[in-house]
């Protein structure tokens, strides 16, 4: 994740320095990233948070420039606090979704520089991945960031559909862990949170200690 980002005609191949994942599991999901913050080759922070609450049942993750994801979180928190008033029902996972999408094609002239991953659960679990010019996936497992690769490579071998929350959350912490071994911008510790139907939760320490240590 960048502190900042020099607006210019020509944008870099690689605007962003992280690890960010989620994967659905047979009753929520589960979102997990690194602690890094880079300002380019410069380590600006071992405990920056890159994952944040929207309401009791979503959830984000953040890569990319720090201001502009900020910015995001604030409009989507607004927007479903604004939709829970006017309906008296939490927001769709989709529907939050499909507004950080519009909010990022809305600026897809002067983008603003962030990938996000919303997840939630709102009966049944969903993740989307939206990137800075507005296209949205839904998938069942992703990562973004420049730790992706390495992520993915444990992903894609070790997913399955009906998986446990015990499951899913040893998935997403163990995807982040080897990122952080390979990846220069990405490291300095793993924070994950489950989003079921008790709502929104962090993943306690200890539990992350164990996964990393059966993984060494």
């Amino acid at each position: 994740m960048a502190l900042y980002y020099s607006r210019g005609v020509n944008m870099p191949a690689k605007i962003t320095g992280t690890t960010t994942v989620g994967v659905v599991f047979e009753g929520g999901v589960v979102l997990a990233t690194d602690k890094r913050v880079t300002m380019g080759y410069f380590i600006a922070h071992r405990q920056g948070r890159k994952i944040y609450q929207i309401d009791d049942h979503l959830g984000i993750t953040i890569s990319g420039v720090v201001a502009d994801a900020q910015a995001v979180i604030d409009i989507l928190r607004f927007g479903a606090r604004h939709y829970r008033m006017e309906n008296n029902s939490p927001m769709p996972v989709k529907s939050a979704a499909s507004m950080a999408a519009n909010l990022f094609f809305s600026y897809r002239l002067f983008p603003l520089i962030a990938d996000v991953l919303i997840g939630g659960f709102d009966g049944s679990p969903g993740i989307y991945s939206i990137d800075f010019f507005g296209a949205v996936s839904s998938e069942k497992y992703v990562s973004t960031g420049s730790g992706s690769p390495i992520a993915y490579g444990v992903l894609e071998s070790e997913y399955r559909d009906g998986l446990r929350e015990e499951e899913a959350v040893a998935l997403a912490v163990k995807a982040v862990h080897y990122a952080m071994k390979r990846d220069s911008a990405s490291g300095d510790g793993v924070d994950a949170v489950v989003i079921d139907g008790r709502g929104y939760r962090e993943v306690d320490p200890e539990t992350k200690r164990r996964i990393v240590s059966s993984l060494t």
